[in-house]
Formats: structure tokens, C-alpha cells, sequence
């Protein structure tokens, strides 16, 4: 059993920052990719970023690079993202999650994760 917890969420005006965290409890995620994605209300859950269990490689969807930064400390069991620049369409609902080793490749797709945070509220406004 894995529990994602986030935190770091708020309400911020554009241009600010934020940092999120995402602590997991009951295992070692250390063997895991560890993502981010976001929703807002009534739409698709999306891919924001990724980043595999060596933190070699890291992935983001493009409208959030140069302004967001994944990273994980394993020793905390902590996945965190660093948003800067923030926009107003980066309002949603935040999730971190966990996708296990033995998931499909794909660090892009939800379906992958295995285990899921319940979420933290970013709202940007102008």
C-alpha cells in the first residue's frame, strides 16, 4: 500500500511561485516514476510532468517548460514540482502519482499510475 499526500497548493497572482510537494507513505517509492498532472473542472486529467526513479530523465508537457521543475528526494519519499511564472491556465486541481516498474512505458498516460494523491488547489488569478 502507497499513500500520496500533496501539499504546497494556494491561491497565487500570475507571476508568482509555488512549490508543491508530494510525500508517500506505506513503501518505498524509490523504484517508481513519479508524475504530475492537473485537472480543472470538466476537463481531462493532463500531464504536466515526470520524472523516473533515477531522476535522469524528466519529462514535461510543453507549455509548462522553462517554468516548471520536477525532483524527487528518495531518502524523503518526496516528489516535489517548483512552478514559476504562473499563469491563470495553470489553474487546476494538482495530483502527484506513482507508476510501478512493471507499468507500460508511457510516462504520459494516467492509466499507467498506479497510485494517485488526492490533490492540491492551485488557482492563478490575472
Amino acid at each position: 500500500q502507497v499513500q500520496l499526500v500533496e501539499s504546497g497548493g494556494g491561491l497565487v497572482q500570475a507571476g508568482a511561485s509555488l512549490r508543491l510537494s508530494c510525500t508517500a507513505s506505506g513503501r518505498s517509492v524509490s523504484g517508481y516514476t513519479l508524475g504530475w498532472f492537473r485537472q480543472a473542472p470538466g476537463k481531462e486529467r493532463d500531464f504536466v510532468a515526470a520524472i523516473t526513479r533515477s531522476g535522469g530523465n524528466t519529462y514535461y508537457r510543453n507549455s509548462v517548460k522553462g517554468r516548471f521543475t520536477i525532483s524527487r528526494d528518495n531518502a524523503k519519499n518526496t516528489v516535489y514540482l517548483e512552478m514559476t511564472s504562473l499563469k491563470p491556465e495553470d489553474t487546476a486541481v494538482y495530483y502527484c502519482a506513482a507508476k510501478p516498474p512493471s507499468s507500460a512505458a508511457s510516462v504520459y498516460v494516467a492509466s499507467r499510475y498506479e497510485y494517485w494523491g488526492q490533490g492540491t488547489q492551485v488557482s492563478v488569478s490575472s
